[in-house]
């Protein structure tokens, strides 16, 4: 049998990482369309998001555990049947209850895919090939926010959002056919995972305190951004058409700065987390302000900001936890990643539910101060580790 190229293996696993990449965010461009169809309230709407979030957050470790004697070929083709099935439901639900059962199916996939397909991508290259093939593959999750997400806004716009979804079930069709025919069948199986990690995992100050910094100090940009095509449409005054165009830039921001974080997370990870964190919460200030004052040269501006410094965390807190694992639990490496991943997601929920709770209570415009209050969190957990560093020097 002809071996398989690790380079169209990777490809493979880009394709999914796009379409899933695109199916997360997606609601956020569709949610007025999605409030008017339901005729729901905005915060509701915003389970779109929480929901896809907590789903992730559940499915991350715990699909991980459960399948962990699965081949990995197998494991792949059934999690990108699953994606479809979910935006399948999601794309022809007759009713708002219906979306979101579609939504957490979607969103089990997007769990499990994240905490293998690093796996699989490092497992087909030489070793010293490995960051590179992790960065390809994460390629994807990149031009998913650079031209996915807004590509289904302008479908959903121009058409309805039904055939957003639509959309994305067709991406995740090629990345089922590209899974079948280019991951090779022979791949690592990790096998049954030992439940005493959990023990150890969850019984390391350092490792515990790393997860809570990566939930905090990624979800606190979701209080805001959940909101953003409300904000700029509703508050600021864009047309829908403009936003869409605005939400490219912001993509375009977005992988700028996934590519600096990941420069500037190579040496000494917390101040250089310490330093984005707060770069973020003065761009979600900015923010506030420019939608008070309704100010489309201001709005525009603070949206670029905001994608400049949301995601650049990143890449550092990635590698931060993997380095603890290293350090303090090198058997359960796998299973820390699965739980940043859930991290990752945890409080995207929380931070989608603070925002919908301000837009219900007062304005979304006012949805930007409740993401600086969390990320205000995880500047203070990542001064906690700093000095807990120090001591033991």
């Amino acid at each position: 049998m002809k071996k398989i190229s690790p380079s169209l293996t990777l490809l493979a696993l880009a394709i999914n990482a796009f379409a899933i990449g695109s199916t997360e965010f997606i609601s956020v461009g569709l949610m007025p369309m999605i409030v008017n169809t339901f005729n729901i309230s905005l915060s509701q709407a915003g389970l779109t998001v929480s929901l896809y979030a907590l789903g992730v957050t559940v499915g991350a470790p715990l699909l991980t555990i459960l399948t962990g004697t699965w081949k990995r070929k197998t494991l792949m083709v059934s999690i990108m049947g699953l994606f479809i099935l979910g935006n399948l439901l999601s794309a022809f639900a007759p009713t708002f209850l219906l979306l979101l059962v579609g939504r957490v199916l979607a969103s089990l996939a997007h769990g499990i895919f994240m905490s293998i397909s690093t796996v699989i991508a490092a497992d087909v290259v030489r070793p010293e090939k490995r960051a590179s093939a992790i960065a390809l593959m994460f390629t994807g999750l990149t031009v998913a926010t650079v031209i996915g997400v807004p590509l289904g806004t302008f479908i959903g716009q121009h058409s309805n959002w039904h055939m957003s979804f639509v959309f994305i079930v067709v991406i995740g069709l090629i990345g089922l056919i590209a899974t079948s025919i280019l991951v090779p069948k022979g791949l690592p199986i990790p096998g049954k995972i030992n439940l005493s990690g959990l023990a150890r995992i969850f019984t390391n100050k350092s490792i515990l305190t790393s997860l809570f910094i990566t939930a905090f100090g990624y979800g606190g940009t979701f209080a805001a951004y959940t909101y953003l095509t409300p904000i700029l449409e509703g508050t600021v005054r864009f047309s829908a058409s403009t936003v869409v165009i605005i939400l490219v830039a912001y993509g375009v921001m977005v992988a700028i700065g996934n590519s600096l974080g990941g420069h500037l997370a190579n040496k000494n990870i917390l101040p250089a987390l310490q330093k984005m964190f707060a770069a973020l919460a003065l761009s979600l200030l900015f923010l506030f302000i420019s939608a008070s004052l309704a100010s489309q040269p201001l709005g525009l501006i603070a949206t670029l900001l905001l994608g400049l410094f949301a995601f650049m965390n990143v890449p550092g807190l990635q590698l931060y936890v993997v380095q603890l694992a290293e350090k303090f639990t090198p058997k359960d490496i796998t299973l820390v990643s699965a739980f940043n991943i859930a991290a990752f997601n945890i409080v995207i929920t929380l931070g989608s539910f603070v925002g919908g709770q301000i837009s219900k209570g007062s304005s979304v415009a006012f949805t930007p101060l409740g993401g600086i209050i969390i990320i205000l969190l995880a500047m203070f957990l990542i001064h906690l580790a700093q000095k807990d560093q120090a001591s033991k020097l």
